[in-house]
């Protein structure tokens, strides 16, 4: 795999590389300080003025996963090295990052995971039409089949994929279906949330660079939305270089790789993946050299807006004023002629799916409070409330509890008005809605536990459910109004999402050229903070606003959509319950005394300043019938020893065991003894040993046994005192059970007139069996330790001994019985026998 990358990626394109990385990020830095200092402008100004929307009613959360850890488990990880499968155990942090350790051993005593896999750009999969298919479009002209021979062979049929257009695939598959669902919830929630942006806390920073790389694009003539504007800024730097970096090196080396098609799509793969490390480690060191550059002019920067902040914004209306004459007149015409048909159809398709989720999220949580209420109520009031908020405190963060709330938003469809507005996919829309369903349902959890807990201060345990219904309805109202504002605000954003790339690609071959003529309007000393740039595309946006507010205001007056009209205004309708948002989180476990809640005690070690053991959001799956060796990173199972896609699955919290070896036999689990003669066998267990004896002792033991005790060494060095048992017997051949006579028989010989004979017979079968009877009941009482030997006929022999008593049923001349124990010699004269027949 190696000598691929190598002999692919030699010193010169290697160099290539670097030179083309290089010219990007200066470029992008170039755009970066401009955008810094026209955001740090904004950010000032908005602190002088103030202003902002609506204030939600809902609180919110200061540190949501606080000492918790999202999952961990055991999986099967392909490993391309070797090609093999082998088990890993996996925990999923609150960063939301996956860390694969050897065993769950290794994460408990603290060591380094062996791989760590940050989600940002890739997609989960759960098949492998899915995963062909997307392969299918990295190399061109290189098209597979999934029936022929595909790129890896699966160990069980329920695959979990992670695909990235340039970074390294993970291959994983789980037992069950059920256990597939989960891990793809979690690995789903994991991308979602890598994806999920630049955080909104850095009012600088964040707006500085989204710009940056959005002009960086429009520059290169890329409007639109871009799938790849996810992870940290490192990374998203990383794909706008590989954006047009990826095409020319799979032009260049794609017609050289040999083999199969198979192959020569692995190897690109491995390629790509070579490229993205190297472009990401180079864009990582050169961002962070950016940004302290930036930071160390902030002081100077901020000094001189805050002095002249006047001066600046006359100056800017100014010359907006002179933009807008230039540039209102074509973007009205092209609203009126290509924008206001479609805008109610773009809205209509965004509103659907995100009402359906929105209104989702409310149920799931109805349920949960009235599971609550009945749990409770059941319990015997407070006794199990602990538990049960401790449960309820992490609904947010659940994946498969929230994942019917984020399927009725992947139904979102933009399908005919994506190629019109260059909308690359709905997934960035996606994507932001799951983001925001989470977060709603998050305050809306937390503002219950803050009320909840305010309340059943004075309230005695009777009154816990009633308590709990005010509670539900008060939140579920605020709910409702914040979910329609955030809702509103979602969807005007979305609009200028689509909208104004649009338009800006419509209208800048017209008025581009005419730009420059108007930073003669700037005064140099401001001319860091005003850009004419800026001051175009907030010309094109105030132009469209307008018709964007009234068509989400009109479609706030249809019931269908559950949405507020901006006239109803809840603000400070609850100043106490504001007053609590200012109040930690409480802790329910040790509030009420409670037991640590079922699936909340995670796998994960890794403890916080209280020290605690972090706990778990998601449960464990637990495989019934799975034998334990399997959690340790042995191969994976044969597919004789997969469950079944109905395998009994529960829910419960579980307990892997790992194994540090790589390769332990598998052995059955003890069972109980079931008669006395194996609980004799437990105490003094029975080794049988064939050894050759000479002529001598074998006459002298001929059809006998010989016991001796002595003691042997074990390997441990204790002394274990042993019974040796010898038993010598002739090669004499055995007759068939089928042969012997049976009683009824018998009768009919008595019937014939052979009475005689047949009294003879069974007074010799008789005699045998009484003399084994007495030998038993003899070595019983001398010798109770030892497990009985097998000398009745009608017993199943499994030492491999044939008894001497059994000569006689062989076909051999009827001879007395004798027994040997001790040296004593007792016989049986077969006469005093008598013989009762049924």
């Amino acid at each position: 795999m190696g000598d691929v990358v190598s002999s692919h990626l030699d010193e010169s394109r290697r160099e290539m590389i670097t030179a083309r990385t290089r010219n990007v990020m200066k470029e992008f830095s170039a755009m970066y300080e401009q955008q810094y200092a026209v955001a740090l402008f904004n950010s000032v100004r908005f602190e002088i003025e103030g202003g902002g929307g609506t204030q939600s009613q809902l609180l919110h959360r200061k540190d949501p996963l606080a000492g918790r850890s999202i999952f961990s488990g055991s999986l099967f990880q392909y490993l391309e090295e070797n090609r093999k499968w082998r088990n890993r155990f996996v925990s999923v942090p609150d960063s939301y990052t996956i860390n694969l350790y050897e065993s769950k051993t290794a994460h408990e005593r603290g060591l380094h995971p062996k791989v760590t896999i940050n989600c940002a750009g890739y997609k989960a999969l759960t098949s492998m039409e899915e995963y062909i298919e997307l392969i299918n479009t990295s190399l061109p002209g290189i098209k597979g089949k999934v029936g022929s021979n595909p790129i890896i062979k699966c160990a069980t049929p329920f695959p979990l994929i992670l695909w990235h257009p340039y970074a390294r695939h993970h291959y994983f598959c789980v037992l069950t279906e059920k256990e597939q669902k989960k891990w793809h919830a979690v690995l789903q929630d994991c991308v979602r949330h890598s994806n999920n942006g630049l955080s909104e806390d850095s009012t600088v920073q964040t707006p500085a660079f989204t710009d940056a790389v959005r002009l960086h694009r429009q520059a290169k003539g890329h409007y639109g939305t871009w799938d790849m504007m996810c992870g940290a800024p490192s990374q998203i730097l990383a794909n706008l270089v590989m954006e047009t970096l990826h095409a020319d090196l799979r032009n260049m080396i794609g017609p050289r790789l040999k083999g199969k098609m198979q192959q020569r799509q692995k190897d690109w793969m491995l390629i790509s993946d070579a490229v993205y490390r190297q472009v990401l480690s180079q864009t990582t060191g050169q961002y962070r050299a950016l940004v302290e550059a930036c930071e160390a002019k902030k002081a100077p920067l901020d000094a001189r807006l805050r002095t002249d902040m006047d001066q600046i914004i006359t100056s800017k209306e100014h010359v907006i004023s002179k933009i807008r004459a230039l540039v209102l007149p074509k973007a009205e015409q092209l609203l009126r002629t290509s924008v206001q048909p479609y805008i109610s159809s773009i809205l209509e398709a965004l509103m659907e799916p995100t009402s359906r989720g929105f209104s989702e999220v409310r149920d799931v949580f109805f349920r949960e409070l009235v599971e609550l209420s009945k749990n409770s109520l059941n319990a015997g009031g407070k006794e199990k409330l602990g538990e049960n908020m401790e449960r309820l405190s992490m609904l947010a963060f659940h994946p498969v509890k929230m994942q019917s709330c984020y399927e009725k938003v992947e139904q979102l469809n933009l399908e005919g008005l994506q190629q019109r507005f260059d909308v690359s996919s709905p997934c960035v829309f996606v994507n932001r809605a799951q983001i925001l369903m989470s977060e709603q349902m998050d305050n809306a959890v937390y503002t219950f536990e803050q009320l909840l807990h305010q309340s059943l201060e004075p309230q005695g345990e009777n009154d816990t459910c009633k308590t709990i219904q005010r509670c539900q309805d008060r939140v579920l109202k605020k709910y409702d109004y914040d979910s329609s504002t955030v809702r509103k605000k979602f969807f005007r954003e979305a609009l200028l999402q689509i909208i104004i790339p649009y338009m800006l690609q419509r209208l800048s071959p017209s008025c581009s050229p005419e730009l420059p003529h108007f930073k003669e309007l700037i005064f140099e000393d401001f001319s860091h903070f005003l850009l004419v740039e800026n001051m175009f595309e907030e010309v094109v946006l105030q132009s469209v606003s307008k018709d964007i507010m009234m068509a989400v205001k009109e479609a706030a007056v249809q019931r269908k959509h559950n949405l507020y009209r901006d006239s109803i205004i809840l603000n400070n309708s609850d100043p106490n319950l504001h007053l609590l948002g200012e109040t930690p989180s409480v802790d329910w476990t040790n509030k009420f005394g409670g037991d640590e809640p079922q699936g909340s005690a995670g796998g994960a070690s890794a403890e916080r300043g209280s020290g605690r053991k972090r706990k778990q959001v998601v449960s464990m799956i637990q495989l019934e019938g799975v034998p334990l060796p399997y959690e340790s990173c042995l191969e994976v199972p044969g597919v004789e020893l997969i469950p079944e896609e109905d395998a009994e699955v529960s829910e419960g919290k579980q307990e892997i065991h790992e194994e540090d070896e790589e390769d332990l036999p598998i052995h059955e689990d003890p069972k109980s003894p079931d008669s006395v003669d194996e609980i004799r066998d437990l105490i003094n267990p029975v080794m049988e040993v064939v050894l050759p004896l000479s002529e001598e002792k074998e006459s002298k033991l001929a059809n006998g046994t010989e016991m001796t005790t002595g003691t042997i060494i074990m390997e441990d060095g204790v002394q274990e005192e042993v019974t040796s048992v010898t038993t010598v017997v002739e090669n004499v051949p055995r007759q068939s059970v089928r042969d012997k006579t049976s009683p009824l028989s018998l009768l009919q010989q008595l019937k014939e007139g052979k009475k005689q004979e047949v009294d003879q017979g069974h007074q010799e079968k008789a005699a045998v069996a009484r003399n084994a009877e007495v030998s038993a009941e003899k070595s019983d009482s001398q010798f109770s330790p030892l497990p009985p030997m097998a000398t009745d006929s009608s017993s199943h022999d499994d030492s491999g001994f044939q008894s001497p008593c059994n000569e006689e049923l062989d076909g051999g001349e009827p001879q007395s019985a004798t027994h040997s124990l001790n040296g004593e010699d007792k016989v049986i004269d077969l006469a005093d026998v008598e013989v009762i027949l049924p």
